[in-house]
């Protein structure tokens, strides 16, 4: 490992150049030729570049927590260490300890007809692969989709956010000084960079952020034909069982709104519910948030938002909404100045409030009233795919019903947020939400070529469908197709 970072790691960092395309694509080209050189790494080689990535960052947890929360003005190190550290450890110890078995070949039948021929599906590193990180979880989503790549035997290039510089300069500034960047380099700057960077011909790109951003990213990997994972949003819908346990319901939808203060793409964006249960739910939304941040104004466990701009563009949603006769239920205190945006829950909210057509990204909650299950999930499957959905019932039939008659990237049933931590579940969005997933075996697999591999036998019967077609070649033919 090199020497430890300098006292001022940002100087360290690359800045970007006048011409990103060009650097990028030196960068690109080395990878590939180093690629080439390696094209297979073995399982060893994979778990010592797991194991240096492992220690590296989490001998800086510290210093990256004090980034991160710098970046925000204000970001829990207790919600850091649960929702970036720990999910990324999960991560990183799955793939130590099951790696060496995804990558091994995997026998499948031939059918009769190809006997005695055997065939297999061998696990093939990609070659060079682009990552590019948002600002929200800036550690977790840089780290996550990397341990996916480096565990399938890949290079690697990863775009960091210019909304976190802090953190995204000591991210690189780590990766530096535990691995050459012709095996992993981190790239910073502005959307100029990003764009330049998502127009590079990698053999497999992943990209999180909005639906937005994705449109013009798959736009521009389109160019080089280059495969794409896109992690996008939407707006997660909760639906609230006619039997439910609604307190519980509201407890937990209210720790899953709240975490990183509602900036997570998978935070549930509005809750359908049994008409007339609604303020139970505001009544038992303000109890609960008051135990969970007491002192909220001083609070050191609740995250700001991470901008002026994005303040303001919550602030200006709940004005919206208020404006077209919605009614806004703060369950705290808003301070410009630092940021901080206590959770509002709305009712009333019209369909056509940019509220209720885009997603939030924050800690406003809508509250949309039904009157039968059948309504509920009409609602839900008339709009865009999301990327969750979350279910709160324990009676079966209403389980498996929403389960089968509804689309979404993932769901949870009696819980919110906590199926992206499930080790063994894939993760990933469907439709507007985003295409592809990684997570565990699914991450692997997503940078893989399973490659298939079809081994013919020394003695065949290979000469028995070949020309001149004649008696023999039809009587063949005849029993192939026979029922």
């Amino acid at each position: 490992m090199k020497q430890d970072l300098p006292e001022d790691f940002t100087r360290d960092a690359h800045d970007a150049p006048e011409d990103p395309r060009a650097a990028l694509d030196a960068l690109v080209a080395a990878q590939r030729e180093a690629f080439l050189r390696d094209p297979f790494p073995s399982w060893d080689a994979r778990a010592r570049h797991l194991k240096a990535l492992r220690d590296v960052l989490f001998s800086h947890r510290d210093a990256l927590a004090e980034a991160m929360n710098a970046d925000f003005g204000q970001r829990s190190k207790a919600e850091v260490a649960l929702a970036e550290f720990v999910v990324l450890k999960q991560e990183i110890d799955a793939a130590l300890r099951h790696g060496a078995r995804w990558m091994k070949p995997r026998r499948r039948p031939v059918g009769k007809w190809l006997l005695p021929g055997r065939a297999k599906v061998v696990p093939q590193p990609l070659g060079v692969t682009g990552i590019v990180v948002p600002w929200n979880y800036p550690l977790l989503l840089a780290a996550s989709p990397l341990v996916c790549a480096l565990a399938a035997g890949n290079r690697v290039m990863i775009k960091m956010s210019e909304l976190t510089p802090r953190t995204s300069a000591l991210f690189e500034a780590l990766i530096d000084k535990t691995f050459a960047r012709d095996h992993v380099a981190v790239v910073n700057g502005d959307a100029a960079v990003g764009a330049a960077f998502s127009a590079l011909p990698f053999d497999h790109l992943l990209f999180t952020g909005s639906t937005r951003v994705g449109h013009e990213v798959m736009r521009a990997a389109a160019a080089n034909l280059t495969p794409v994972t896109l992690e996008l949003g939407g707006k997660s819908p909760v639906i609230i069982g006619e039997a439910a346990r609604l307190n519980y319901a509201v407890d937990s939808l209210l720790l899953g709104k709240t975490l990183n203060a509602g900036q997570t793409c998978i935070a549930p964006d509005y809750v359908l519910l049994p008409r007339g249960k609604e303020e139970a739910f505001i009544a038992r939304a303000r109890t609960r948030f008051a135990q969970l941040y007491p002192d909220f104004a001083s609070n050191r466990d609740y995250t700001s938002i991470i901008s002026a701009r994005h303040f303001e563009r919550l602030q200006r949603l709940a004005d919206e909404a208020q404006a077209s006769g919605a009614q806004l239920h703060a369950l705290g205190t808003h301070d410009a100045a630092t940021r901080r945006f206590a959770p509002v829950i709305v009712t009333n909210a019209g369909a056509q409030t940019t509220l209720m057509q885009e997603e939030i990204f924050g800690p406003l909650l809508p509250l949309v009233p039904y009157d039968t299950l059948d309504e509920a999930l009409r609602y839900v499957n008339a709009r865009p795919r999301p990327l969750s959905l979350y279910l709160y019932a324990d009676d079966p039939r209403t389980v498996e019903r929403v389960t089968r008659e509804t689309v979404a990237g993932g769901m949870s049933v009696n819980e919110t947020l906590m199926h992206i931590a499930a080790e063994g579940l894939p993760f990933g969005g469907v439709g507007a939400s985003g295409m592809g997933a990684y997570h565990g075996y699914e991450g692997f697999v997503t940078f893989s070529k399973m490659k298939p591999v079809f081994t013919q036998a020394r003695l065949n019967a290979r000469g028995l469908i070949a020309p001149p077609y004649g008696k023999r070649f039809a009587l063949l033919i005849k029993l192939m197709l026979k029922g």
